[in-house]
């Protein structure tokens, strides 16, 4: 959770949004396919409760947040340049969102798919 202090109160941010937005940024990006698990226990957790915050994980400081996703990619784009676009869409797509600044986004690409084959 995230907290911060204005002069009319208190703002509390929880991770799962953070999640959200960060998730959905990704996937707006082209050449990202979908997230995957990054661990066996995110893999088995996906099994038993089909929610959709796996891929992301949030580590949240006094200074700030850090991201890291783990993406599938599409089978011929340039990967990095992909995982650069990532990275920059979520840090943006986070910082206006939440109003929190974004230390580091790692993106780990986890696999390719062909997603028409012809």
């Amino acid at each position: 959770m995230t907290t911060q202090e204005n002069s009319l109160g208190g703002i509390y941010i929880l991770t799962k949004a953070i999640r959200t937005v960060a998730r959905n940024a990704a996937l707006q990006c082209y050449g990202v396919i979908s997230l995957s698990p990054g661990n066996v226990g995110e893999s088995v957790s996906r099994f038993f409760n089909k929610e959709s915050d796996y891929g992301v994980i949030v580590v949240t400081d006094e200074d700030g947040i850090s991201l890291e996703l783990n993406v599938v990619l599409e089978y011929g784009v340039r990967i990095k340049t992909v995982t650069d676009l990532v990275a920059e869409s979520v840090k943006y797509a986070v910082e206006k969102t939440m109003a929190v600044p974004v230390k580091r986004v790692d993106v780990h690409v986890r696999g390719l798919r062909v997603s028409n084959p012809d």
